[in-house]
C-alpha cells in the first residue's frame, strides 16, 4: 500500500475481533499473494508472520534488538529492585551469622 494513496490491490483482510484460533480471523487470497512475492513484494513482519503462521511463507530470523530491551525508566526501576533485594538478603544473611557466632560462644 502506498502511504498516501490508495490501495494497489487488497490480498485480505485480518478481523482481530474473531477468536485467535478462528480461521475467519485472517481472509486472504493466496494465489494473489504469490503473484506479487514473485513480482518481489516485500510483505512487513506483522504481514511476514501471518503468512509463515499460515504455511504460505517459509520461516526467517528477525532482527530487531532494540525492541526488545526495555526504556530508560525501566532499566532504573530493575537497578532499584535489584539493589533492595542484594540489601534484603545481606540483611538476612547478617542476622544468621550473628546467631551462628553467639551460639559458639555459647559452646
Amino acid at each position: 500500500m502506498q502511504r498516501d494513496g490508495r490501495n494497489v490491490e487488497e490480498l485480505g483482510a485480518y478481523k482481530q475481533l474473531l477468536p485467535t484460533d478462528g480461521e475467519e480471523r485472517l481472509q486472504k487470497s493466496m494465489e494473489r499473494i504469490e503473484y506479487w512475492l514473485g513480482k518481489g513484494a516485500q510483505p512487513t513482519d506483522r504481514v511476514s508472520s501471518m503468512l509463515e503462521a499460515a504455511g504460505a511463507a517459509p520461516a526467517k530470523e528477525r532482527s530487531n534488538p532494540k525492541k526488545g530491551t526495555p526504556g530508560k525508566k525501566a532499566q532504573e526501576r530493575a537497578e532499584e529492585k535489584a539493589a533492595k533485594a542484594a540489601e534484603a538478603t545481606a540483611a538476612a544473611e547478617a542476622p544468621a551469622e550473628a546467631v551462628t557466632e553467639d551460639a559458639a560462644a555459647e559452646e
